[in-house]
């Protein structure tokens, strides 16, 4: 009897241990299933969704130095190029725009000397070097605390020129002056000019965005090497590149253009 319950303890005993040591391997087994699917869960969430970028290259640091100069005078300005001249030439009874000019884009450029050294209305030269109508340059200097400023040259019917100086943001005038630099020459060419070039600046600054999509920031009415007038237009795309247009200024048709990659 003794015997026999002795042996059933041990029985009991050794079944106790197997169970247990079944268990925790089973236990052991589950945890390190659960672990391999989690690894197996991050690693496939890790292909979904992507690294974040610690750097991204900024799009106007990847502007030129002209490319930036024209996008923050041309952000800044409200007025558009057919309402700055609108205003000028209603500033002056009777007057014909000659000369339109956005301070602040491309200033640097407009303000070297033609062979004359006499220069255009904006202070650029004419594509042939030969003087604009007034003989003058414009005021270069970047846009202020009040914002971009539209510089319009206007002539009346006997060559006569006013600068009209137009707040690019609100459409105020300025100032409004005669050019008082003008001789008889002067006034004759202008007027010779204006009197040559049957199509409006507003007809080509039409021309020239109907061929590049963007802002025309410049219209001048300039010599075509002797052989009649053009108007000059520059046109600012999408991209902050300048586009420069010369349009015959009798039928409405480009005869050159040429784009500053700068």
């Amino acid at each position: 009897m003794n015997s026999a319950s002795s042996r059933s303890r041990t029985l009991k005993a050794v079944g106790a241990l197997s169970l247990a040591a079944a268990t925790a391997l089973l236990m052991t087994g589950c945890g390190q299933s659960s672990d391999s699917a989690s690894s197996a869960a991050t690693s496939e969430a890790a292909k979904v969704v992507p690294q974040k970028q610690t750097t991204t290259p900024s799009a106007t640091a990847q502007l030129t130095e002209d490319q930036q100069e024209r996008k923050k005078v041309l952000d800044a300005t409200k007025v558009t190029f057919d309402d700055a001249a609108t205003t000028a030439t209603g500033e002056v009874a009777g007057s014909k725009l000659v000369d339109l000019d956005l301070e602040g884009v491309d200033d640097d450029d407009n303000q070297s000397p033609s062979p004359t050294a006499t220069g255009s209305p904006t202070g650029s030269p004419s594509p042939t070097g030969s003087p604009s109508p007034t003989g003058t340059g414009s005021p270069s200097a970047s846009p202020g605390a009040d914002g971009p400023v539209w510089v319009a040259e206007v002539a009346e019917k006997d060559g006569t020129i006013h600068t009209v100086r137009i707040n690019a943001v609100d459409g105020k005038v300025i100032e409004a002056r005669v050019d008082a630099d003008q001789d008889a020459d002067d006034k004759k060419q202008t007027a010779d000019w204006l009197a040559q070039a049957t199509q409006t600046p507003q007809q080509a600054a039409k021309v020239a965005t109907e061929k590049k999509k963007g802002t025309v920031t410049s219209v001048s009415l300039e010599d075509n090497e002797g052989d009649g007038v053009i108007w000059q237009v520059d046109v600012v795309g999408s991209d902050w590149k300048k586009t420069t247009f010369d349009v015959d200024a009798k039928n409405d048709t480009i005869v050159r253009e040429e784009t500053d990659e700068d």
